[in-house]
């Protein structure tokens, strides 16, 4: 449940720059900044028919084989990773959830990377509230990219659910590393908590294993595909539903192992 306690809003300056200092510091490679949205950036709810069509371009020009479907989902894995990484941060590492509806995001070449966010006041949350709310904002916002894209290039919606769900369950992977006091069984059901809030239920799965010395490790169970796979084949993902799945379930145990020691 929310508390009632609420950052100042003449301290939104102090507590954006925590939150941001906290995700560069969490992931060693997230680049956000405070501040509104510049020229030329990603804007939720502005017109950014030009961002889209630069990068769908400059997609095209680099990876000319990969195809129209690929092209196209990198559109939106390109715009759902810095939100939901930030999401996911705030609700369990930050303790609070900014305005994410004003996060806008930079493209870099082919990538998006870099964002900015408005300095607001900040509401104090358990985990389990910040997972509703940001749940909602991550479905709001696949809900407007996948028609800003379709207004583009063809892009079907089961795939962007898929992707989302895969996101957010490799980012409870990359919590329990984070934070390994939490059980198994409390990732499993925050992972079940995210799918939920951001209406991907069912469009995949965290499985616990146990391993031969007794450890339990946490690997995904995806449904969709990111078509990487279209720009270098024999490279896919651990994660990959497209490997046999005793590869697939290998390879995650082997990667998990190697980050415990």
């Amino acid at each position: 449940m929310a508390r009632s306690f609420l950052f100042a809003a003449s301290d939104a300056d102090v507590a954006t720059t925590r939150l941001l200092a906290l995700a560069a510091q969490a992931t060693g490679f997230m680049k956000g900044e405070p501040g509104g949205p510049l020229s030329g950036w990603y804007h939720p709810g502005g017109d950014n028919a030009d961002f889209l069509a630069q990068l769908h371009g400059a997609l095209m020009a680099t990876h000319a084989q990969a195809g129209p479907a690929f092209w196209a989902v990198r559109l939106y894995t390109n715009l759902i990773w810095q939100p939901a990484y930030l999401a996911v941060i705030a609700a369990h590492l930050h303790g609070a959830l900014p305005d994410l509806s004003s996060l806008t995001q930079r493209r870099r070449g082919i990538y998006v990377d870099g964002f900015r966010l408005r300095p607001e006041r900040q509401t104090a949350m358990s985990p389990e509230a910040g997972i509703a709310h940001a749940g909602a904002h991550l479905a709001q916002l696949t809900e407007q990219l996948l028609g800003e894209i379709n207004a583009l290039v063809r892009l079907k919606p089961l795939p962007t659910r898929r992707l989302l769900a895969d996101r957010l369950l490799r980012l409870m992977v990359w919590l329990h590393h984070r934070q390994p006091s939490l059980t198994p069984g409390q990732v499993l059901d925050y992972a079940e908590q995210w799918l939920r809030a951001a209406g991907v239920a069912g469009e995949g799965a965290l499985e616990a294993v146990t391993t031969p010395d007794g450890r339990v490790v946490l690997i995904v169970n995806r449904k969709g595909c990111c078509l990487d796979y279209l720009i270098t084949p024999d490279q896919l993902c651990a994660t990959c539903p497209k490997q046999p799945e005793a590869l697939r379930r290998g390879r995650q145990i082997a990667n998990a192992l190697a980050e415990l020691g």
